[in-house]
């Protein structure tokens, strides 16, 4: 069962058309949680970033749009879902209301919430092989834009069918300034020596909470020396480690990128450590 607007449909269900403004141009956002026994990981971070998206995207914010209802709107729809498990991926989609061209006749929203399940209650280091290459065919801008979790994921798209056809399992995206910026589906970290890394918001990756719970762990840590600062693509293969964060994978170490081959004993300590602020938040 998919909730649009409060209404519990089935997943085989029409309910949009092809006037629906993030079919025509990407107008809406979305974020994408993990929820494990009721509670969703992260829940107020989310939130805010979609309030804030949307103020950026000038739609209107109904009145009655609380973490509250929203939350209830989410465990309706898990209700919905019988037999779907205590573990789940939870993706709240917002769309602008069909009318207009490039200019819409109205800035009201709507809303989708879609649950599936996941196999772990809690983040866990997936050891398998795990290769990466930059996607050069297309850049992501510098701009606030990139930062935010919208629909407009063509690149995204395009450079994991890349990755397919050439049996990587992600992509690292680069900006027009050749730096990197992200992965595919999530952030990344780079650390060497005892030095971590992640590119900052103005290099236009995406502003993601795991990555904003990873400054905040890193910030407090004494063993390692953090800095948001841009990455170019010839300090790969000088790492020690690389790994990338969501909020459903927690975080995915990279084994190999083109002829190194990397460690994941950091990604397992601050996994550790992600783990159980996501239990109190």
């Amino acid at each position: 069962m998919v909730n649009y607007n409060g209404d519990l449909l089935g997943k085989n269900t029409n309910f949009l058309n092809h006037n629906n403004r993030g079919l025509r141009y990407g107008d809406a956002l979305f974020e994408t949680m993990r929820m494990v026994g009721g509670k969703l990981f992260f829940w107020e971070d989310h939130y805010l970033r979609l309030m804030a998206s949307m103020r950026i995207l000038r739609m209107e914010i109904p009145m009655h749009f609380t973490m509250e209802f929203l939350e209830e709107e989410i465990k309706k729809t898990i209700a919905a879902n019988e037999g779907i498990g205590e573990q789940l991926r939870v993706r709240l989609s917002v769309h602008r209301n069909d009318g207009g061209l490039y200019t819409p006749l109205t800035n009201d929203i709507s809303y989708i919430i879609e649950v599936a399940p996941l196999k772990e209650a809690f983040y866990v280091v997936d050891e398998s092989p795990y290769e990466v290459e930059l996607f050069k065919d297309f850049y992501v801008n510098r701009d606030m834009l990139s930062t935010l979790k919208t629909n407009n994921k063509i690149i995204n798209v395009v450079g994991s069918i890349f990755a397919e056809e050439n049996g990587y399992q992600n992509c690292l995206l680069l900006n027009n300034d050749k730096q990197i910026v992200e992965s595919l589906n999530a952030n990344v970290f780079l650390v060497k020596d005892g030095k971590v890394k992640t590119p900052p918001l103005e290099d236009g990756c995406l502003n993601g909470i795991v990555r904003k719970k990873m400054i905040e762990i890193l910030s407090k840590l004494e063993n390692f020396d953090f800095e948001e600062a841009s990455i170019s693509p010839f300090e790969l293969q000088k790492a020690d480690e690389l790994f990338v964060t969501n909020s459903v994978v927690g975080i995915r170490p990279i084994t190999k990128y083109r002829k190194k081959e990397f460690g994941n004993k950091v990604a397992k300590e601050l996994l550790g450590k992600l783990n159980a602020i996501a239990r109190l938040a």
